[in-house]
């Protein structure tokens, strides 16, 4: 192909992609990743080492590279109380990176990706990310948006915060990312624990851009929460 032909115009993957650390917190990425294929957006998946053990704990999802498909739509299926909630998801936009691969697409700032969203983000993904370090390929995808001027989002899941982690949230924030602590909150009239994990992943996709129904929007009027929806 000649490098100055004619470009036909056509639709082009550009997924967003979601990365997953070891902070306790998986629902939220689950709820994310939800919310993201309802929205029609292709997804690619990177999930870390440390965060296979927290899914493991959390819902006793064995996450495999060579079985990512099957478990990553029992992970779907589960709600925030660890009891199957969701029918099966349809995986047809999501691909998935092993955390090892550093020569995977996304690693690439070539790689035509929209953003990436880290749900959750540990305080070591935090640091990790904040000096550059690139150990693995999440971090080196969050270096590569941030080189590239793309949206990253930061879902930070810890507390208390340390001075430390505080300077480098700092850091990441004058870097161009935005710092979304995993706070629920509750005039969104919570009613399960799935409401307010939704809460956040809505907050999560509302950083992005990314048109969803997660949670009930403030509409200035005290005592909406306690409404029906619609009124």
């Amino acid at each position: 192909m000649e490098p100055y032909e004619r470009v036909t115009q056509r639709p082009e993957r550009r997924p967003w992609v979601v990365g997953v650390s070891g902070a306790s917190g998986t629902p939220y990425a689950a709820a994310v990743v939800r919310g993201l294929l309802a929205a029609g957006e292709a997804v690619d998946l990177v999930v870390s080492r440390a965060s296979r053990l927290t899914l493991l704990d959390e819902t006793g999802i064995k996450f495999r590279d060579a079985h990512w498909q099957d478990d990553l739509r029992e992970w779907l299926a589960l709600g925030a109380d660890g009891k199957p909630h969701f029918g099966e998801a349809v995986l047809d936009g999501v691909r998935f990176w092993p955390a090892g691969d550093l020569a995977a697409g996304p690693s690439s700032g070539s790689y035509p990706a929209k953003g990436m969203l880290i749900v959750p983000a540990s305080t070591a993904c935090v640091a990790g990310v904040a000096l550059g370090l690139s150990k693995d390929l999440l971090q080196r995808v969050a270096s590569v948006t941030l080189k590239e001027r793309r949206p990253l989002v930061v879902a930070v899941r810890e507390t208390p915060l340390s001075g430390q982690t505080l300077r480098q949230l700092v850091a990441l924030d004058e870097a161009g990312a935005v710092v979304l602590p995993a706070s629920p909150a509750f005039y969104a009239g919570a009613t399960h624990i799935q409401d307010l994990v939704d809460f956040v992943a809505g907050r999560v996709l509302d950083a992005a851009g990314v048109p969803h129904r997660l949670y009930r929007r403030w509409k200035g009027e005290l005592g909406g929460a306690r409404s029906p929806e619609g009124d």
